[in-house]
């Protein structure tokens, strides 16, 4: 009898291992099948990502390139491209398996509660890799590119002939920090709804989330104020966001509260 019972105790567990393991399998296909897709376009995903470092190099004018170093450099410079472009993309198959995974276990009002967020999530992530590329990229390669001289200054020039591999490096950095930091909203009103965090501590501890704005900016971008403060601006407004979204939390959970403290009287 007991061993029957234990036997009926570990099902579940092992069923939902089985259930982890096929999700985890289909976004592991997911993310091999658009690798794949993607290599045979890297170099085409490559002059995209270059764009924004090549129109300011041609309003200068003379003659640009790139260069690489090592001699697998260029190679392996393009399966980076195809595989963070994978990732990237299968972002979005990513979170619908774990919704899937998730699901199951939840409640019809926790299902209505947390489909929004699976929906900004992957919105919110292309929104902030969206301002990295449009907005930030064109500032900060001109900041940088001001440093060059020509022969003209007396000494020998300085000229910028970046690697490849280098600044593919940079920009996924970029993407992949604006990105996350995107996400601030969606993650803060999760904590909220599990009762981790109130708008009233969150605006408490707003001068502590400024200065780790600007320490997590310093980390994640490189060494340049543009880039930086480019970072640090948007995630304290997204924070005030963070705030005002909590507050709604809070108010949605003060109603339902009222209703079912109502209920038992009617």
């Amino acid at each position: 009898m007991a061993e029957s019972d234990l036997s009926d105790t570990k099902m579940p567990l092992l069923d939902h291992l089985v259930e982890l393991r096929q999700r985890l399998l289909y976004s592991l296909i997911a993310i091999l099948v658009l690798f794949v897709g993607c290599y045979f376009i890297a170099d085409d995903i490559y002059a995209f990502l270059v764009r924004p470092l090549a129109d300011i190099t041609a309003e200068a004018g003379g003659e640009r390139r790139m260069i690489y170093t090592a001699l697998t450099e260029a190679f392996f410079t393009y399966v980076k491209v195809a595989f963070f472009t994978a990732i990237f993309l299968g972002f979005p198959v990513i979170a619908i398996q774990i919704w899937l995974f998730v699901a199951p276990g939840l409640y019809r009002q926790e299902k209505r509660a947390f489909l929004p967020f699976l929906i900004a999530t992957p919105v919110l992530f292309f929104i902030g890799g969206a301002f990295a590329y449009y907005v930030i990229f064109p500032v900060a390669w001109e900041f940088f590119l001001s440093f060059e001289s020509g022969p003209d200054s007396g000494a020998l020039p300085i000229q910028l002939e970046a690697k490849v591999g280098e600044y593919l490096t940079l920009v996924m950095r970029l993407i992949f920090a604006f990105g996350l930091c995107f996400l601030l909203p969606v993650a803060s009103t999760l904590l909220a709804r599990v009762g981790m965090i109130s708008s009233d501590g969150m605006r408490r501890q707003r001068r502590y989330a400024i200065v780790l704005a600007f320490v997590a900016a310093a980390i994640l971008t490189p060494p340049d104020v543009i880039s930086q403060i480019g970072l640090a601006i948007p995630t304290i407004l997204l924070y005030e966001v963070s705030i005002y979204a909590v507050r709604l939390i809070e108010r949605q959970r003060t109603r339902e509260q009222a209703a079912a403290a109502e209920s038992p009287a009617e």
